[in-house]
């Protein structure tokens, strides 16, 4: 079964240190846990039509919650943090929240 772009991409992060990044050409976003660097590459440039000069990704483990007496963990995710090459274009969806 093949991934598309939008299997991979799944939604873009939007704090306040991932705005910060903004300016260093860094954009974050929250990808499929089986995706691997060369997949999100491909992928934010077929979405995007951006050259990425890298990918950098990383686990993020679930946090323990409590709902009253019950306790539980919210799911773990991935985070790939993509900067594109120099003089590349910025990325329309990220200019609209600036």
């Amino acid at each position: 079964m093949e991934k598309t772009a939008q299997d991979i991409i799944l939604k873009p992060i939007i704090t306040e240190a991932s705005m910060e990044n903004l300016e260093k050409n860094k954009y974050t976003f929250k990808v499929a846990k089986t995706a691997n660097k060369y997949e999100i590459k491909s992928a934010v440039e077929e979405l995007f039509n951006v050259k990425v000069a890298k990918v950098n990704t990383l686990n993020v483990r679930g946090r323990k919650r409590r709902m009253g007496r019950y306790e539980g963990y919210t799911s773990s995710w991935k985070k790939a943090v993509v900067t594109l090459k120099d003089g590349e274009k910025t990325i329309e969806f990220f200019n609209n929240l600036v």
